[in-house]
């Protein structure tokens, strides 16, 4: 249970820089997306774990990894938001 809680939160941190790497811009603070992606890792290992008991150590990682990616995906903000050069409208009056 030990080496899957680690291996688990150590993939949660991976997924968060990976994360931080390719969405820098539309994520919030990098300590923030590194905790989510640990604790949603660790989360998502101990729910697969209670789930599917011991012995399982890849679906409980895969658990793991599911619901990391699916918490990180809970603070991406949306692109272009409040760019109105974007959205077609102009910022100047006529």
């Amino acid at each position: 249970m030990f080496l899957e809680a680690l291996a688990s939160v150590l993939l949660g941190l991976a997924l968060a820089l990976l994360a931080g790497h390719r969405l820098g811009h539309r994520l919030p603070a990098r300590n923030l997306v590194l905790a989510t992606g640990a604790a949603g890792a660790l989360f998502g290992a101990f729910v697969t774990h209670s789930a599917l008991g011991p012995g399982h150590a890849l679906p409980v990682l895969g658990g793991a990894v599911v619901v990391a990616v699916a918490l990180l995906s809970l603070l991406v903000r949306p692109a272009g938001r409040g760019n109105s050069a974007r959205s077609g409208r102009s910022v100047h009056a006529h």
